[in-house]
C-alpha cells in the first residue's frame, strides 16, 4: 500500500535560491493530504502533476505566513476548478476567521463544502480518523502556537497463510483476516493463529515544523519510521535558534536518535544556507539515517531510500 511523502516547499520564511515556503503531500493509499500550505504551493502541486481536485484535507500547522498564506489562492483555484467535494481544512482556531474574512469581502461562495475543523494543541490528541489513517497532534514549541502532526496508518487485517488459504471457505476469508477463528461445516473450530501470519506493521509519519527542540515529544513520536523535523539553522547559529524558537540541524537530529526513529528528513532551511549541505553533514554526526528535504522530491515512508 503506497504511503510516501512529496516535500513541495522546504524554505523558510520567504521563498528563496529556489526553495518555497513550507508545503507537503502525503499520499496515503491513493488518499491525498496537504500539510501547511505556504505561498505558492499550487504552483508546486501543479509542477508535481498533482490532481488538487483529489487533495481530501489540509492541515496547517499554525498562523505565521510561510505555512498558510498559499491557502485561499489553492481553495480558489479548487472552485474555480470546479469542485463539488467536500474539503476539510485543520488548524488553528483563528484560521477560520481568516478563511471567512477572504471569503466575504471578495464576494465568493464556493461549489463545494470547506468544513473547518480547529486542531487542539496537546500532544496525542486525535485530529482526523478514517479507514486509511489516524492523525493526533503534537506540542510544538515556537513563538506561537503551532501544532505537528503523526501521521499513523490503520491497523492492517492479517494475512492468510499460504499453506491455510484452500481451508479457508471465501465468505469466511475476511472473518478470518479479522482476527476471527474458523468455524467449518461439522462444527470444529481451527484457531486463526493456525490460519494466518502477523500484518504488516502500521507505519508512521511524523511533521515537526516549526518548533525549537521539544524532548517532552519524544514518547510521541517513538518509533516513527519517518520524522520530518525542521533544521533551520546550523550550530554556528544555535542561538539564533533559541532565540527565534527554531531548531538546529543537530537538535534535529538529535529528536531522531532519541526516538528511535527509523529515518529523518531535514526542511524548513534558512535562506542564508546557499547549500544546506552543511546541515545534512552537521545530522550526520548524530543520526546517520538523515536526509534533505529537496524540492518536489517524494519519499516513501518506512522504507529507507534515497529521494525519487
Amino acid at each position: 500500500m503506497r504511503f510516501d511523502v512529496t516535500t513541495l516547499g522546504t524554505g523558510a520564511a520567504m521563498p528563496a535560491r529556489g526553495r518555497y515556503p513550507s508545503a507537503q503531500l502525503l499520499n496515503i493509499n491513493e488518499r491525498l493530504f496537504l500539510i501547511d500550505c505556504g505561498e505558492g504551493t499550487q504552483e508546486r502541486l501543479r509542477m508535481a502533476e498533482v490532481n488538487m481536485g483529489r487533495i481530501a484535507a489540509i492541515f496547517i500547522s499554525h498562523l505565521h505566513g510561510d505555512h498558510f498564506l498559499g491557502l485561499m489562492g489553492l481553495v480558489s483555484s479548487m472552485h474555480l476548478m470546479g469542485r463539488t467535494a467536500p474539503l476539510d481544512v485543520f488548524g488553528p482556531a483563528p484560521l477560520r476567521e481568516v478563511i471567512d474574512l477572504q471569503l466575504r469581502v471578495s464576494g465568493t461562495y464556493l461549489r463545494f463544502p470547506l468544513q473547518f475543523h480547529p486542531t487542539e494543541h496537546r500532544n496525542g490528541a486525535l485530529i482526523y480518523k478514517d479507514a486509511r489513517v489516524e492523525v493526533t497532534a503534537l506540542e510544538l514549541r515556537h513563538r506561537i502556537e503551532s501544532t505537528g502532526f503523526l501521521f499513523r496508518e490503520a491497523p492492517h487485517p492479517r494475512r492468510l497463510a499460504k499453506e491455510s488459504v484452500q481451508l479457508i471457505p471465501h465468505y469466511a476469508r475476511n472473518a478470518v483476516k479479522m482476527g476471527e477463528d474458523l468455524v467449518l461445516s461439522d462444527g470444529r473450530i481451527i484457531a486463526n493463529r493456525e490460519l494466518t501470519k502477523d500484518p504488516p506493521p502500521r507505519r508512521s509519519y511524523a511533521y515537526c515544523s516549526d518548533t525549537a527542540i521539544a524532548p517532552e515529544l519524544v514518547p510521541f513520536i517513538q518509533g516513527v519510521d519517518l520524522l520530518y523535523h525542521e533544521a533551520t539553522f546550523a550550530e554556528a547559529l544555535r542561538a539564533r535558534a533559541k532565540e527565534t524558537m527554531h531548531s538546529t540541524a543537530k537538535q534535529a537530529a538529535t529528536m531522531a536518535r532519541d526516538a528511535g526513529a527509523g529515518q529523518l528528513l531535514l526542511g524548513h532551511f534558512s535562506s542564508r544556507y546557499k547549500d544546506p549541505g552543511v546541515l545534512l553533514a552537521e545530522a550526520l554526526e548524530v543520526f546517520s539515517n538523515t536526509l534533505l528535504a529537496e524540492e518536489g522530491q517524494r519519499f516513501q515512508v518506512g522504507e529507507l531510500a534515497q529521494p525519487q
